[in-house]
């Protein structure tokens, strides 16, 4: 079975790093899986070349000169002749939308396309007219979450026998305490603070999605009862100007490190006390696996998939959306108490052991394309 997978980057964040494991547990498999990327002329994206290459997974990149690049409906159909799949395998908007349209110019067999985020803009009147069009020609889809199956019906009008949900999954790698202790220090002396620091970390883009601002204002809250307390956000984005700007009017600049775009934020997540993402809207949330790895009590908003990986109370604390005072208590709740946070992180990396494994991913996945097959 040869399936071309098609998607577009900008960066290697949720979905692309979704997408390596995937197609490496593919082909582990014995499938022939491929990537096609759309890149941006300025952004080739060298790096996610190089990771797929790593991988020995063939790459085909393709340049995509705007939102709507007509003539790339021609250049995909190509490179879908060339490799001939069996199925065409889509991830977001731009490859849903010329990836389907070329693959049925192209004669694949069939279309498989994938949910993995509700961007604000797709539940406009023009984008929802889209994407039902792109449902009467996709065979089947793949939700990464029971949410994002809910929005596919609820806002795509999907039909309901042609979605399914398959869980993001990813390499789990048991840390010995040794090396959270080291990762601990490492992180500690390169931010020049003191051992016993307390770190609330976060690891996403800089963008309003990530609900940023309820953590800083957070943060404010319990500065003063936490001098040792410090966020340290790795991450950038559109937002990052006026993050930093709204640290400053805050009072907690002194308490933040902005610490960029990270190629080891995962392997930083094992130096932080607990791990942040007040989200106002999620599709799956990749970055909570990875605290699971790292064995961090998490503490999130109550919206999306993240109820769906983080249970409340257990391997974590969920909050409702916007709300800093909930947050607030919540970081203070943990703070607090060194056992529970211990006891939370244990009780994640086991539910990520047992949920979220790349095995069981693949065979999802693998399900469905037998079904289209068929």
């Amino acid at each position: 079975m040869r399936i071309a997978h098609i998607i577009k980057v900008t960066r290697i964040s949720g979905a692309e790093r979704h997408l390596l494991f995937l197609l490496e547990g593919l082909r582990e498999r014995g499938v022939d899986a491929r990537a096609i990327i759309l890149v941006e002329r300025d952004r080739p994206m060298d790096e996610m070349v190089a990771a797929l290459q790593q991988r020995e997974i063939p790459v085909t990149r393709l340049p995509i000169a705007r939102d709507y690049d007509l003539a790339l409906l021609w250049r995909l159909r190509q490179a879908l002749r060339q490799i001939n799949p069996d199925i065409v395998h889509t991830h977001l908007i731009h490859a849903d939308l010329f990836g389907s349209v070329a693959a049925k110019l192209a004669g694949a067999p069939a279309i498989v396309s994938s949910r993995h985020l509700d961007d604000a803009f797709r539940y406009s009147a023009r984008w929802r007219r889209i994407n039902r069009g792109l449902w009467r020609i996709i065979d089947a889809g793949i939700a990464i979450s029971a949410a994002m199956k809910r929005f596919a019906l609820e806002i795509e009008k999907a039909p309901a026998k042609k979605i399914h949900v398959v869980l993001y999954g990813m390499e789990y790698k048991w840390l010995s305490d040794e090396d959270i202790s080291r990762a601990r220090q490492r992180l500690r002396k390169e931010l020049n603070l003191p051992a016993d620091a307390q770190l609330l970390g976060m690891a996403c883009r800089l963008v309003e999605q990530k609900g940023i601002p309820y953590a800083l204002e957070a943060l404010r809250r319990i500065r003063s009862d936490f001098p040792r307390a410090q966020l340290v956000i790795a991450g950038d984005g559109e937002q990052a100007d006026d993050l930093r700007r709204l640290a400053s009017r805050l009072g907690v600049a002194d308490r933040v490190c902005w610490l960029g775009w990270r190629g080891d934020a995962a392997d930083l997540m094992a130096a932080f006390d607990v791990f942040l993402l007040p989200s106002l809207r999620e599709g799956f949330g990749l970055v909570l696996l990875e605290a699971m790895s790292r064995r961090l009590p998490i503490v999130a908003s109550r919206v999306g998939a993240i109820p769906e990986i983080v249970i409340d109370g257990e391997t974590g604390i969920l909050v409702e959306p916007r709300n800093a005072d909930e947050l607030a208590t919540a970081i203070t709740r943990l703070l607090n108490d060194r056992a529970l946070r211990k006891y939370m992180g244990l009780l994640g990396a086991a539910r990520l052991e047992e949920r979220f494994s790349i095995e069981r991913m693949t065979n999802g996945t693998m399900a469905v394309y037998e079904k289209v097959s068929n």
